[in-house]
């Protein structure tokens, strides 16, 4: 009579193997087919030299010093960035529209998506 134990300990090695396999499988398709080279989400990504980074960057968030003490100065500083993040949202007519996530609002060049 088979045991129990060894019919559980035998599910469970042959389903990390399956794991093991199909994984290995998955990550050589994606290293071969050349869709890790379109990943923009891993480290050290280098954009592409016709990509617009020639645009101002617009700083859109304030922090503070690290080191030092937070005077009228800087918080004068802060609440100036934190109202002109405050218009740019009172420019949208409908803030639940579809417009605020729009390629222009978030500022991403749509022209070479529509050639």
């Amino acid at each position: 009579m088979i045991s129990g134990r060894r019919n559980l300990v035998i599910l469970g090695v042959g389903s990390i193997i399956l794991t093991i396999i199909s994984t290995t499988a998955s990550l050589a398709i994606y290293r071969i087919s050349g869709d890790i080279y379109l990943d923009r989400s891993r480290p050290g990504f280098l954009p592409d030299e016709d990509e617009a980074k020639d645009e101002p960057q617009s700083s859109t968030s304030f922090t503070f010093s690290d080191s030092g003490s937070i005077d009228r100065e800087s918080l004068e500083k802060y609440l100036e960035e934190l109202q002109k993040v405050i218009d740019r949202l009172e420019d949208f007519a409908d803030p639940f529209s579809p417009s605020p996530l729009s390629d222009q609002s978030l500022g991403i060049p749509s022209d070479e998506f529509n050639d």
